[in-house]
Order: structure tokens, then sequence, then C-alpha cells
């Protein structure tokens, strides 16, 4: 088991020559891996830039893998087409030093919070549960309208409270992808009774 910060074995990851396939993240981060990957996965998406939907094969694969970790599984299963997708060079290049620096700056505030509750098998079938719907939330919202910016930031942090063992941002991860949803439902219901109220004023 690695014991150095998160963050310096981001950076030694960064630095590696080795291809940046999924298959390389899980061999890499070993034990972490579920929550290493999603984190990525779900980076972009968390990212406040319309991205046309561009992001919805990433939703696609990490909803798969919350259901592993729903029904249990402790090691990755993918397809083989998916183990050998590549980080794009603008993910490696930008996003991941981007992304080393603010987890090397969460780790100055952050400490392992009921650390053992975060590793229990039950408790990360609890959390696999929680990735999918926060997932879905971020999966189904309309493209270009940044409503999918608050479920996968969510994600992203739950991903986090896992992988640095820390509750307090496992509960903040839930309630911004909660906040999330609730605003897209709340959307949805303005334009539900805005187009009832416009046919209403049209036959009447």
């Amino acid at each position: 088991m690695d014991d150095r910060p998160f963050s310096e074995q981001l950076e030694a990851w960064l630095k590696d020559h080795s291809p940046k396939t999924l298959a390389n993240l899980e061999s890499v981060f070993a034990e972490k891996s579920f929550a290493f990957i999603i984190l990525i996965l779900m980076a972009i998406p968390a990212l406040p830039i319309p991205t046309g939907g561009l992001t919805h094969i990433f939703e696609i694969i990490v909803m798969v893998l919350s259901v592993e970790l729903i029904i249990g599984r402790r090691v990755i299963w993918i397809p083989k087409k998916w183990r050998n997708l590549k980080i794009s060079s603008k993910t490696e290049t930008k996003l991941l030093p981007a992304l080393t620096k603010r987890v090397k700056w969460l780790e100055h505030y952050s400490k392992p919070r009921l650390s053992g509750l975060l590793n229990d098998p039950n408790f990360l079938r609890v959390s696999g549960l929680v990735i999918f719907v926060l997932t879905f939330g971020a999966l189904v919202a309309p493209p270009f309208s940044w409503l999918d910016t608050l479920p996968a930031l969510g994600v992203v942090i739950v991903s986090l409270s896992l992988i640095l063992e820390d509750a307090l941002l496992y509960v903040i991860g839930c309630l911004i992808g909660a906040g999330g949803i609730v605003l897209e439902i709340k959307l949805a219901e303005e334009l539900f009774n805005l187009t009832k109220s416009i046919f209403s004023a049209i036959i009447f």
C-alpha cells in the first residue's frame, strides 16, 4: 500500500510515461481505483462549461462502475474496449495537473474522519447508489444548460472523500449533488407549467 499523500501519487503517475488508460489507472491506484476513475471521468462534466453532451460516455461508464460498487465488487470490471480507453492529452496535460493542485490544497484542510465507515463494504454499496443517482442527474441534464455541473461536482467530491477518507467531504459532496438535482427538478417543473399555460391560452 502506498502511504504517500494522494496528490503525490497523482503527480508521480502523471510524470510516468506509461499509457494513461483506464486499465493503467486500475493497476496503479489499486484499492482506490474505483473512486479515482470515477473522479477523473466526472471532473470534466463538473467544470462550469457547456459540454454539449460529449461527456455522456464518461457518465455511462461511471454508472456502470457505481452498479459494480452496489453489488459489492472490489475489483473493477469494464469491457475490454473501455479498459483501453485513453485519457485525452488535454486532460492529461491541463485538467489533471490543475486537479492535482486542488487536491494538494484540500489535503491541507482535510483529515481522516470516520475512515472505518467509508471503507466499510456495506457503506461502499450505499456510496455506489449515491454516485449512480448523482451521475444519472448529470446525464439527463439538457445539453449546454450547465445543469450537469452540480451533480457531477457532487460525484467528484464524494470520490475525493473516499480517497482521502474524510466523511465531512462526503456529506458536502452529497449536499452539492442533491442541490443540483433539486435545481433540475425545479426547472423541469417551471418548463412544464410554462408549456401548460401556453397550451391553455391557445386552446381557450
